[in-house]
């Protein structure tokens, strides 16, 4: 039976001996192979000459020590990210799928031009490159709606996975992709990359180590909630070559074509869409929050809403308000000092305040001027030591920034903050069993069906 159209069982099963080791391949590595030839003397002619860059000489990473790399669904954002990664001298992406024909082979031009050869391969069957044995990770970067998918099949593959957020849909969705790579011991690194930005860095590190005092209030920028259940109208579904529509819906509910999804305007479509749209942002900025609240093992355990924004508290009491913004430039005020950039957070503590965006200013409060005086850094929203992270624990094993336990945690503050804004009333959830206390409508908003074969249990 075609992988096209082979129904999907996924289970999480325990892994397989050795399956969390980093290059346990099948077969002999080039390392080994070279070790022990020599060893062997005259028994096996080696040639006279090997080039330096084989060896891993004159800066060059030999080849037995690069990451190998796939990409899979990458538009836009999926383009920017691998941009910040070929760079990478350990670092050796070799072949994209992408069921758009048009979007696979802007990206095997970014990676031939870059190496200066062809070798790039592309597909739109993203079980070809799962089942290649020397990819050791994958970067994913499809429509919201595949992220969690896309993500717990590459883990069950045994490829590390760097994944563009929102990383679910729906709260089961990521509990189970947290799951996944806990226990196929897979590296895991949510694509919220203000967690490695020196700003953001030294905001948290403010609220941390006390300058604020006592922490008391936390301020999260997100989008006003929006979604919509309507269908475009619907268009001849061009060649599956050109665009394999069935595989582009995969686990949503089937609805016409219309060149418009395809093109990036699948937001705000709630059969595309997590939430409401609110973790598309508040990934970033309630995860920060979470972090400089020491919460990266919990979440906000009450959450009520009105027209200005989502209000959480945190079972320590400090409050988590998730200030409604018209647009992603709109009218900060009158919490947000407007030169901060945008995705602003602001820590409040009975000493002070810290304030800080994309543009890289970190604004205080006027005491902390006095005596930490002003502080800029290079502004921007770079994904480049996201991306290193990510690497250096490929290869050691380590946790990333943004492991799949912080994206779980922070992940379901925003799918709550989300959900008492749907439902117009307050809710209370349990951090421990992840379930809202005493409300069945809560609780059945935690998961949504997903159509088959792409349905998936764990």
């Amino acid at each position: 039976m075609s992988k096209l159209s082979k129904p999907l069982s996924i289970r999480v099963d325990p892994p397989k001996s050795g399956a969390n080791s980093h290059r346990k391949r099948q077969g002999v590595s080039r390392r080994s192979f070279i070790s022990k030839t020599l060893a062997v003397g005259s028994a096996v002619a080696l040639p006279q000459f090997i080039p330096a860059k084989a060896l891993g000489r004159d800066g060059a990473v030999a080849p037995s020590e690069r990451i190998v790399l796939g990409g899979i669904g990458l538009g836009p954002r999926g383009r920017y990210d691998l941009s910040v990664m070929l760079p990478e001298k350990d670092v050796q992406f070799v072949t994209i799928c992408d069921v758009q024909r048009s979007r696979r082979e802007i990206v095997k031009n970014m990676a031939d031009t870059h190496y200066g050869n062809k070798d790039c391969t592309m597909g739109r069957d993203m079980f070809e490159v799962l089942e290649r044995p020397d990819i050791d990770a994958v970067l994913i970067a499809t429509g919201d709606h595949w992220h969690a998918l896309a993500s717990i099949l590459a883990m069950k593959a045994g490829k590390d996975v760097y994944s563009e957020k929102p990383c679910g849909m729906t709260i089961a969705e990521v509990q189970a992709v947290c799951d996944a790579a806990n226990r196929y011991g897979r590296v895991y690194q949510a694509g919220t990359q203000r967690r490695s930005l020196v700003n953001f860095q030294y905001a948290v590190h403010l609220a941390q180590s006390g300058f604020l005092g006592q922490i008391h209030t936390m301020h999260a920028s997100v989008y006003t909630p929006s979604r919509r259940y309507d269908w475009l109208p619907a268009e001849p579904e061009p060649p599956k070559d050109e665009c394999d529509w069935d595989r582009w819906l995969g686990p949503s509910p089937w609805r016409p074509y219309n060149k418009e999804y395809i093109s990036g305007r699948w937001r705000g479509h709630y059969d595309f869409e997590g939430a409401a749209n609110f973790p598309d942002w508040g990934a970033h900025t309630v995860d920060l929050c979470q972090w400089a609240n020491g919460a990266d093992d919990t979440m906000p355990i009450e959450y009520e809403s009105d027209s200005k924004g989502i209000y959480g508290k945190y079972a320590n009491g400090v409050k988590l308000i998730c200030d409604f913004l018209p647009t992603p430039f709109g009218n900060r005020e009158p919490h947000y000092r407007t030169s901060t950039g945008t995705c602003p957070v602001r820590y409040e503590g009975d000493e002070g305040w810290v304030e800080t965006g994309d543009n890289g200013e970190i604004a205080l409060s006027e005491n902390l001027v006095k005596t930490l005086g002003k502080h800029f850094v290079k502004p921007g929203t770079s994904a480049k030591g996201h991306g290193r992270n990510f690497f250096d624990c490929v290869k050691s094993r380590a946790r990333t920034v943004c492991n799949q336990n912080v994206m779980r945690h922070s992940h379901i503050s925003c799918f709550a903050a989300e959900l008492a804004w749907e439902l117009d009333r307050k809710i209370f959830l349990d951090p421990v069993k992840e379930k809202f206390v005493s409300d069945d409508e809560a609780n059945r908003r935690i998961r949504r069906a997903t159509r088959e074969p792409w349905s998936f249990h764990v």
